[in-house]
């Protein structure tokens, strides 16, 4: 059995992101959406960014982002991989030359596999709850909506926790998983404890 990737996402204080590397995680994701409350200026990215040991990658996500934005964001962040959550199309995803993910908002009637057709160059396809705005607001889906050998690489994401992550992979069966909300004790501070709880969840899915 392959190893569930870890990414801890929406971190904002430096004593969260060692937190997080020191317990395992594989990715760091900084928030460059500013109605987040979880969300970074580029100063402060790229103190955090510079925390990261080798082989931990740095992941900005972004919500239909101008292309000036980006840009400036990784003229100071050394990003790593890029995640988009908004209604950007393949092009806009695909123009800054690094590896991307794209998020669907997963509720009954989304046809996945059309999804990720229609983003070919996507390293992966990240899976959330559908809410009202973006992100999954820390709410679950109904993860059966996910077919059925689905072929990509699958980021399952979508009110994960402790208590659900070890269930999660073990039904779904994800290349990672994403967790923001359910590592927090604030929105926008992260918990060791949490961290540690969860990333266990997973490592004892993984068997």
């Amino acid at each position: 059995m392959s190893r569930t990737r870890i990414k801890i996402c929406g971190l904002t204080r430096a004593q969260d992101v060692r937190a997080a590397v020191q317990n395992g995680a594989d990715a760091i994701g900084f928030v460059f959406y500013p109605p987040s409350p979880r969300a970074v200026d580029v100063d402060r990215a790229a103190e955090l960014a510079a925390l990261l040991p080798p082989f931990v990658t740095a992941v900005g996500l972004f919500v239909n982002p101008a292309p000036a934005e980006v840009e400036a964001v990784l003229a100071r962040v050394p990003l790593q991989l890029l995640q988009f959550h908004g209604d950007e199309r393949e092009a806009d995803c695909a123009r800054y030359g690094l590896p991307w993910i794209k998020a669907a908002r997963m509720r009954a009637g989304v046809d996945l596999l059309e999804f990720a057709l229609s983003h070919p160059r996507a390293r992966g396809i990240l899976v959330d709850a559908f809410v009202d705005g973006y992100g999954g607001g820390g709410k679950t889906f109904d993860w059966s909506l996910i077919p059925q050998g689905f072929g990509r690489p699958l980021v399952l994401s979508g009110g994960l926790d402790a208590d659900n992550v070890a269930e999660a992979v073990r039904r779904v069966r994800p290349w990672a998983v994403d967790v923001s909300s359910g590592v927090e004790s604030a929105r926008g501070i992260k918990d060791a404890a949490k961290i540690a709880a969860f990333i266990a969840g997973v490592r004892d899915a993984d068997g």
